[in-house]
């Protein structure tokens, strides 16, 4: 799970498993695996590197 900024400004928690794309155009737009789409604040880089922390978490035992 990562924590995100939709475009109310409002924090919400994504389960980052279903994720399917990310996009900027220049809203970045994560699109889940069912077809949901999200517009956040957090750029690309951000969002996929809050991806990477939360997977290093499960696989690590840190």
């Amino acid at each position: 799970m990562i924590n995100v900024t939709g475009m109310n400004n409002q924090e919400f928690v994504l389960n980052a498993e279903h994720i399917e794309k990310i996009e900027e155009v220049p809203e970045t737009i994560i699109t889940l695996t069912n077809g949901k789409k999200y517009i956040v604040l957090e750029t690309v880089g951000e969002v996929v590197d809050r991806v990477v922390r939360y997977k290093n978490k499960i696989f690590t035992l840190k």
